[in-house]
């Protein structure tokens, strides 16, 4: 290609959801919204799980690491929307995208990792109860997060410093409200076969693989639950499991049609709407799944408020 259209740009446009000027103001409320909705929601679940001493647990340890992660992904990513929607000129500059696309690939990963690593606790706690408190000890639950988060790390930044050697035409349109690594890569001038190997190879062992160690540990889960002999012993066993179960059900169900919608038409805005799925709504409803469903949470919650009143009553005194 003539060097001369080639140039390391200061500047992207996002195009965001919608062109419709009418429609901002619409979406600038739903995604405030759903915003403030994932942080207060996940902050909520991360004081519950510090505030009581019952949770300190290692299913509530993973469950208050996810939800730091979900905070993380949320306010990666929407910030910037909700400022592009305010403004006619949709930039980004050159450097916030390559960094957005940092985090976006580091805690997509670790969303991922922590799911496996919920799964593999729950299979733990359903096949091997007598021994869980044995094999789930506090030094294995620090590594397994440690590990997540370093593999996310070591992930995302072999991402971005083959993403940083690509150059990009000028004025680069990106048919989406963030920079995705994919939508990155279809809109490079240069070379990205080595890039597009590299993404592929970490989706299948950083995506695939751990999805086929979800499938392994519930086909066990399963399987422990079908040899319970009392219905409400498999009840109280399959309860404990209904909601991460409902949350990677969601989360991989909306990457799947992620990718899915984005193979069938690369630079259409069918991807970008389907993103919104994993990337906002996905850590906005992840509080509710887990805590209306869990009385432990509710119930943390509830004491830590009543403490906090009280003391208050108590000052005014």
């Amino acid at each position: 290609m003539d060097q001369h259209n080639e140039t390391q740009i200061s500047d992207f446009v996002l195009l965001g959801l919608s062109k419709d000027p009418k429609l901002q103001p619409v979406l600038f409320g739903v995604f405030l919204s759903m915003y403030l909705i994932a942080v207060l929601g996940n902050l909520l679940i991360i004081l519950a799980v510090i505030s009581a001493t019952h949770l300190h647990t290692p299913m509530y340890f993973f469950l208050s690491n996810l939800s730091v992660v979900d905070i993380g992904f949320v306010s990666t990513i929407v910030p910037k929307m909700l400022q592009n929607m305010q403004t006619e000129r949709k930039l980004i500059p050159y450097s916030c995208c390559i960094t957005q696309v940092y985090f976006v690939v580091l805690f997509a990963v670790l969303d991922i990792l922590l799911l496996t690593v919920m799964a593999y606790d729950r299979f733990v706690a359903i096949c091997h109860p007598l021994h869980y408190t044995v094999i789930m000890n506090p030094q294995l639950c620090g590594l397994l997060v440690a590990g997540s988060w370093v593999t996310g790390v070591l992930d995302s930044l072999t991402h971005n410093l083959l993403l940083l050697r690509l150059s990009f035409c000028t004025h680069v349109e990106v048919p989406h409200f963030f920079c995705e690594l994919n939508q990155m890569l279809q809109l490079a001038c240069s070379d990205t076969f080595l890039n597009n190997v590299v993404m592929y190879l970490a989706a299948f062992f950083l995506c695939i693989g751990p999805f086929a160690g979800i499938l392994y540990s519930y086909s066990k889960i399963v399987s422990s639950i079908r040899k319970i002999p009392s219905a409400q012993g498999k009840y109280k066993a399959f309860s404990t499991c209904a909601s991460h179960l409902s949350v990677v059900s969601l989360f991989y169900c909306t990457v799947l049609g992620v990718y899915l919608s984005s193979a069938a038409s690369p630079n259409s805005h069918s991807s970008s709407t389907a993103s919104v799925m994993y990337t906002v709504v996905t850590p906005m409803l992840n509080p509710f799944i887990y805590s209306l469903r869990n009385k432990d949470i509710k119930r943390a919650l509830k004491d830590f408020f009543i403490k906090k009143l009280q003391k208050g009553q108590l000052s005014q005194g």
